[in-house]
C-alpha cells in the first residue's frame, strides 16, 4: 500500500448523498467531462457509486457508446440500475461489480477512449494494480482523468504517490488540469517507441 492511500471504500449509503442534484452546485458533472467525451465514445467509470457522473456520460456517448460503470459494492450499483433505468439511460450503460484486488476489466483491452476515477484511487486496496488494468484498457489515444480531494489522499503528496505508480504502470501525464479544491491529473498511454 502506498502513503495516502485507504482501503475502505466509500459507505454505501454515503451513496445517495454523493448522488444529489444538491452536489451539481460545486461538482457539476456535465462540465466537468464536456472536454473528454464524445458520441460513440467508450467510458470507464472506476467507483461509479450510484451514477452522479454516470448519468451525464451515458448522455454524452449517446446511443452509439457505451460506459462501463464499476464499483465494489452492490448497493451502490443497485441504486445506480434504479437511477439509470428511470433516465432512460441504461441500455447505454453496462454496470459492473469488481472484486477488491482487481476491476475485471481484461475484455476492453485497448477499447476505452476515456476513463474517469473521481474520489475514487484514495480508496483503492490495489493502486498499482489499478493503473496497470486501465493502461491496459486505454486505446493508444485514450486519457484517465484522475480526480482526488486535497482533504484525502495524503494531499498533494497521496496525488504524486498516484502518478508515480501510474507512469510504473506505462501512463504518462499529458495535462494537469484545475478543478477547484481538488488534486487533478489527465493520464494518458506512454507513445509507443518508433
Amino acid at each position: 500500500m502506498t502513503s495516502g492511500h485507504q482501503t475502505e471504500p466509500c459507505p454505501w449509503w454515503l451513496g445517495y448523498v454523493l448522488a444529489s442534484p444538491l452536489r451539481k452546485l460545486f461538482q457539476d458533472p456535465s462540465s466537468l467531462v464536456a472536454p473528454y467525451v464524445e458520441e460513440g465514445m467508450v467510458v470507464l467509470e472506476p467507483g461509479c457509486g450510484m451514477g452522479f457522473f454516470t448519468l451525464e456520460l451515458a448522455r454524452r456517448v449517446g446511443k452509439t457508446g457505451k460506459v462501463v460503470a464499476l464499483d465494489l459494492q452492490s448497493k451502490m450499483l443497485d441504486g445506480l440500475h434504479r437511477r439509470a433505468g428511470r433516465a432512460g439511460l441504461l441500455d447505454r450503460i453496462d454496470i459492473r461489480k469488481t472484486e477488491e484486488h482487481r476491476l475485471g476489466i481484461a475484455d476492453l483491452v485497448e477499447r476505452v477512449d476515456f476513463g474517469v476515477a473521481f474520489y475514487v484511487v484514495h480508496e483503492l486496496a490495489n493502486p498499482a494494480g489499478f493503473f496497470g488494468e486501465i493502461h491496459d484498457s486505454l486505446r493508444p489515444e485514450g486519457v484517465l482523468l484522475v480526480v482526488e480531494p486535497r482533504e484525502h489522499g495524503g494531499g498533494d503528496a497521496g496525488l504524486e504517490d498516484s502518478i508515480d505508480l501510474a507512469l510504473q504502470a506505462g501512463l504518462v501525464v499529458v495535462d494537469r488540469p484545475t478543478i477547484k479544491r481538488n488534486q487533478v491529473v489527465l493520464l494518458g498511454k506512454r507513445p509507443a517507441a518508433s
